[in-house]
C-alpha cells in the first residue's frame, strides 16, 4: 500500500509541476492553471513563513511515505530528487531551487500575458 502511495505522489508531482509549467498554453486550462499557480505560490511562499520558503505538502506527505519504506537522506525538494534520480547525479541543491525558481517565474510571466495583458494589447491595437 505504500508503494502504491509514493508512486501517486510522484505521478500527481510530475502532473503538477508539468502543468505548472505549461497550462497557460491552452486557452481551456488558463484558469484551472492560475489557480494551480496561486496554490502553488501560497504554498512556497506563505506556508513557507512557516514551514520554510519553497514548503510543499505533496513533498512533505510524500516524504513521510518514503521514510516508512526506508528511504533517508531525502532531500528538500522532490525536483532535485527527481533529477537526480532521473539524472543519476547529485545535483546541487542550489542549482536545482535557482532552476525551479526560473522556470516558475517564466510560467507566472506567460500566464499573466495570455490571461489579462494579451488582452490589454488586444484592445489597444484595434
Amino acid at each position: 500500500m505504500l508503494r502504491a502511495a509514493d508512486i501517486f505522489f510522484t505521478l500527481l508531482h510530475l502532473v503538477v509541476i508539468l502543468f505548472n509549467l505549461t497550462g497557460w498554453i491552452f486557452r481551456k486550462t488558463r484558469k484551472i492553471h492560475l489557480i494551480t499557480l496561486g496554490a502553488t505560490t501560497a504554498s512556497w511562499f506563505i506556508l513557507g513563513i512557516w514551514f520554510g520558503i519553497g514548503y510543499c505538502p505533496l513533498t512533505d506527505w510524500q516524504w513521510t511515505i518514503k521514510r516508512k519504506l526506508g528511504e533517508t537522506n531525502l532531500p528538500a525538494s522532490f525536483i532535485k530528487y527527481f533529477a537526480d534520480r532521473f539524472t543519476g547525479a547529485d545535483l546541487s541543491p542550489a542549482l536545482v531551487d535557482t532552476l525551479t525558481l526560473v522556470f516558475f517565474i517564466l510560467a507566472v510571466v506567460c500566464t499573466v500575458y495570455v490571461n489579462f495583458l494579451s488582452r490589454i494589447f488586444r484592445s489597444n491595437v484595434k
